[in-house]
């Protein structure tokens, strides 16, 4: 199968070569991979060069837009990936050139995956030129005829062909990885591109981008904390949305200049990631700085929930590109919240217990070595002064520790950890002592607290009684389908035990059948080399006794 796609396997064996890959491979720790560094070695275009610093980063930027996002999200894999390989992946960037403005409006006066309608009805002014330009898409301005401002997302034409093929190769490789390689099984390489498939082709249809910015546009209607522009239209491959006022959150002078509290704003953010993951269950999963924004006055908006509140020095965070959104299930979150309060309270035992009682832990594994690694590695750095601890560092080391103890962590959650490693990345580059300890553990302690509280779970056992109520009467028939289930299952068994039975016999038999041929075939072979002329007969009764065996 890999053959059929040979063209694009001596291109990427070429980009391997030229960035040197094969020094970056960690053939001690997967022994498995030194033929793949030696063909690498092979190439003419690896002949007489040494290790590339940043070969990862500059191989997987070439290799194409599959590959760079693939990049992108092993970077936030500690898990999985060694630290050294995770330096490189985090530069990854996918600012590329734009595609042509006539393709753009082709894309968007499609019949199909576009708005259908031409360019002139849909917008009174259209801007040729796109403001921002990346690997999937393209962002155009432009304005309403009713006089809105508007942005104008477009997909790349052609890049799903593109990376739906890249994906029969890549699936092709895990498949063949997870057969060979025992450290490609550990990590569970086929499922990561299977989640990696999905999350990929969810950042192609920009539908499911423009429910996500709806819904939590939703969640935060008339909050002082964040604003959500509104989408206004959108296709598989287009969508229109309120054009916001805003900085970039990495422009911190900015802030200085205008007067805003960058500590109120940094504690800010973080209110706002722990609503959304606890209050929301619905949290933005890709939280860089090109994608946080925060509103600069003079905000100009037709919208009653933006104009209730009065900015002054209490600015919003903006949210934009919702494309790769998270949700945990209530045990999750419940393992997530008791985790981290583990963490801050330096309760190590705790963290085990709980992640073992989650099933992530393997059920060979050593607790009593794992818990030794957390407290070598994780606790001196919690024996800082609070304004000094990197909490990011902690999660961190503490995902480290889980990729040598080949744990097994769910994709959702590490969206979460991931997201939660930017937040406080930004909100230290807003403010380099923010405590995200103190911010966190009331939340989260109020959060447990009141996901156990008797009267709470009473309230909701008393609103769910009508539904259990009607459920009742579904009993008798559940029961007549069990005790049907039962008696199938029963005579299903007993057809099942006389057919053993049957091959067990049919075995004893066959077991007769060669003793006795095993027999025959001695006898007649002993007699022939004793009788002389006569010695043919025999060899043939022994000829024939084989035969009968085969054919018995």
């Amino acid at each position: 199968m890999l053959l059929s796609h040979r063209a694009r396997l001596l291109e990427l064996w070429r980009i391997a070569a030229t960035y040197r890959l094969d020094t970056h491979l960690s053939v001690e720790e997967a022994p498995q991979l030194q033929p793949l560094a030696r063909l690498i070695r092979t190439h003419p275009a690896a002949w007489g060069k040494k290790h590339q610093p940043n070969g990862i980063k500059y191989a997987l930027e070439e290799m194409g837009t599959l590959f760079l996002k693939l990049g992108q999200l092993l970077s936030t894999r500690r898990d999985l990936v060694p630290p050294e390989i995770i330096a490189q992946l985090v530069q990854l960037q996918d600012k590329v050139k734009p595609f042509d403005a006539d393709i753009a409006v082709a894309q968007i006066e499609h019949p199909k995956h576009g708005l259908g309608q031409s360019i002139d009805i849909l917008f009174a002014r259209f801007d040729i030129k796109p403001l921002a330009a990346a690997s999937i898409a393209q962002v155009h301005t432009a304005a309403l005829h009713d006089g809105r401002e508007v942005v104008v997302k477009v997909v790349r034409p052609d890049i799903r062909t593109v990376i739906v093929s890249d994906f029969e190769l890549l699936r092709e490789l895990a498949s063949w990885a997870s057969a060979r390689i025992e450290a490609a099984r550990a990590v569970h390489i086929i499922d990561i591109v299977e989640d990696y498939r999905q999350v990929m082709l969810n950042e192609l249809d920009l539908t499911l981008e423009a429910d996500n910015t709806t819904q939590m546009r939703n969640n935060f209607l008339g909050s002082a904390l964040m604003y959500v522009p509104e989408v206004y239209d959108a296709a598989k491959n287009v969508m229109v949305m309120e054009r916001i006022q805003g900085v970039p959150i990495s422009q911190v002078e900015v802030f200085d200049q205008l007067g805003y509290d960058r500590a109120a704003l940094a504690e800010k953010g973080l209110t706002i990631f722990f609503t959304q993951v606890f209050r929301d269950n619905f949290f933005h999963a890709d939280m860089h700085p090109g994608n946080v924004f925060v509103e600069t006055p003079p905000v100009k908006t037709l919208h009653a929930d933006m104009a209730a509140v009065d900015l002054g020095h209490q600015p919003r965070y903006i949210g934009l590109d919702c494309a790769i959104m998270g949700t945990l299930s209530k045990d999750d979150q419940l393992i997530v919240a008791r985790m981290l309060l583990a963490v801050m309270n330096n309760n190590f035992t705790a963290v085990v217990d709980i992640v073992s009682r989650a099933g992530w832990i393997p059920p060979n594994a050593d607790k009593h070595a794992l818990m030794r690694d957390m407290k070598r590695t994780v606790g001196p750095m919690l024996q800082k002064s609070i304004n000094d601890i990197d909490f990011a560092g902690v999660l961190m080391q503490i995902l480290d520790i889980a990729r040598r103890h080949h744990m097994s962590i769910p994709p959702q959650l590490m969206l979460l950890l991931k997201t939660l490693v930017h937040v406080e990345g930004l909100g230290r580059d807003l403010y380099p002592d923010l405590d995200i300890w103190s911010l966190a553990k009331p939340i989260l302690s109020s959060w447990i607290k009141e996901q156990l509280d008797p009267m709470r779970n009473l309230q909701q056992l008393r609103q769910q009684l009508p539904e259990l109520l009607l459920s009742t009467t579904d009993i008798p028939k559940l029961l007549d389908q069990g005790l049907q289930s039962l008696a199938s299952q029963g005579s299903r068994q007993d057809s099942q035990l006389r057919e053993i039975q049957q091959i067990r016999a049919d075995m004893l038999n066959d077991r007769r059948r060669d003793w006795l041929a095993l027999a025959g075939f001695g006898i007649n072979i002993g007699i022939a080399t004793q009788v002389g002329w006569f010695a043919p007969f025999f060899y043939l009764l022994a000829i024939v006794v084989v035969i009968w065996r085969i054919l018995a």
